[in-house]
């Protein structure tokens, strides 16, 4: 997969996370670091693909791990992220990549709603890096990639409780990026824009939001999950070392 691509000595062999690894973006960031040589573990909900995924891969010669997690469980997926150490070694890369972008009313909002999706797009990164951090902190150097969203830079409504999520991850990466600096350890934000994945195709795009594209993006075409995973590889790599607390946008030049 990384044919014509940039290949980068440092993963190789790195232990590296990954959450919501069965499917759309997760799927090709799982399939990209295993072309890298990367030791991976990933973890989803979804149980069916998952097993597929790493079942392809291993036979393969790629050394991958899967865990079927509800990552909003913040003791069961710390307790997978120990499993996946105790195999591959302590994560050098965490890549916090689940979420969900359920579109709401803001009159249709009940509390339950809004802390299942505050949980899901964003309580689980901080515990998973929680996690991996004292490891890091023993290596003297590590990698953590929180993905935030262009979607409240842009004014998409109906996701209140998804883009105070999405845009929440920005300070949590820039305090983190402060607190574990001193450890050597980089925490940077990769900002997707309107992703091309199998569910956004499925679900909100059309051919009016194929238009907005077009006039939006400052590149033609669109932007799909490589797009995202190739900008993932380079900060979970070495090649990254002396850059952290930054937001990385992959949108196409969106007109914010």
């Amino acid at each position: 997969m990384t044919s014509g691509f940039a290949l980068y000595p440092s993963l190789a062999g790195m232990p590296v996370i990954v959450s919501g690894g069965a499917s759309g973006i997760g799927e090709t960031l799982v399939r990209e670091f295993a072309a890298q040589g990367s030791k991976i573990g990933f973890v989803d909900i979804a149980s069916g693909p998952g097993e597929a995924l790493a079942a392809e891969l291993v036979a393969a010669g790629h050394a991958v791990r899967f865990t079927r997690c509800d990552i909003t469980d913040t003791a069961a997926y710390q307790a997978a992220i120990r499993d996946f150490e105790a195999v591959h070694g302590p994560a050098l890369a965490l890549v916090n990549n689940a979420a969900n972008d359920q579109r709401i009313n803001w009159n249709e909002v009940t509390p339950e709603a809004w802390d299942k999706a505050i949980s899901v797009n964003l309580k689980h990164a901080f515990f998973a890096a929680q996690a991996v951090i004292p490891g890091m902190i023993r290596a003297g150097k590590g990698s953590i990639v929180n993905f935030g969203s262009i979607s409240w830079m842009i004014l998409v409504g109906n996701l209140s409780a998804y883009t105070a999520s999405k845009a929440a991850m920005h300070g949590m990466s820039r305090s983190l990026a402060r607190d574990l600096g001193p450890h050597g350890i980089r925490v940077n934000t990769l900002v997707p824009g309107w992703v091309m994945t199998e569910r956004q195709l499925t679900h909100w795009v059309g051919e009016a939001e194929g238009r907005l594209i077009d006039q939006s993006q400052a590149l033609k075409g669109r932007v799909f999950p490589a797009d995202i995973a190739r900008m993932a590889l380079f900060l979970a790599a070495d090649d990254s070392q002396m850059i952290s607390a930054q937001d990385f946008v992959v949108d196409g030049g969106w007109a914010h």
